[in-house]
This record gives structure tokens, sequence and C-alpha cells, in this order.
């Protein structure tokens, strides 16, 4: 366990236990919208994965009443303070 931003727990999933990361899961297919599978992630620059990544931080969530993770955990870390 770590403690994260606004003194969240933060856990990690056991390596052997996919059954632990369903988010990572689901993240990595979103990723598959930009890169097929077998890709070289080693041929793709870093300004480019950074754009991708912060298109899929700032995409609204379902889960989240449609707002972007972003705009979730602002929300809970000013409710803290």
């Amino acid at each position: 366990m770590w403690k994260w931003l606004c003194g969240l727990d933060t856990y990690f999933a056991d390596v052997w236990n996919p059954g632990q990361r369903g988010l990572n899961e689901n993240t990595n297919w979103l990723l598959r919208q930009f890169y097929p599978k077998k890709t070289r992630l080693s041929n793709v620059s870093q300004k480019e994965l950074d754009y991708y990544v912060n298109l899929l931080n700032n995409r609204p969530r379902k889960r989240n009443n449609y707002l972007t993770p972003t705009e979730v955990l602002k929300t809970y870390c000013a409710d803290l303070n």
C-alpha cells in the first residue's frame, strides 16, 4: 500500500492474479483503439504516447456520472480539506 495524492491508499495487483486487475485490463483494451496488438511501443514516441494517455485520463466515465477521473479526484480531494 502506498500513500498517494490526498492521502489516498494505493494498492497494486499481484502479478500472477489477473482477477485483481480489472481496471488495468479495461485500460489496455482502450489503448487498443490507438495501438493494435503486437505494436512495438519502442517505435512510438513518448510525445505520442503521452497524448493518448492524456485522452484516456480525461475521458468522461459513465460510472463517474460522466465526470472525468481527474474531476472526481479533484472533488474528492477538495472534500478532504
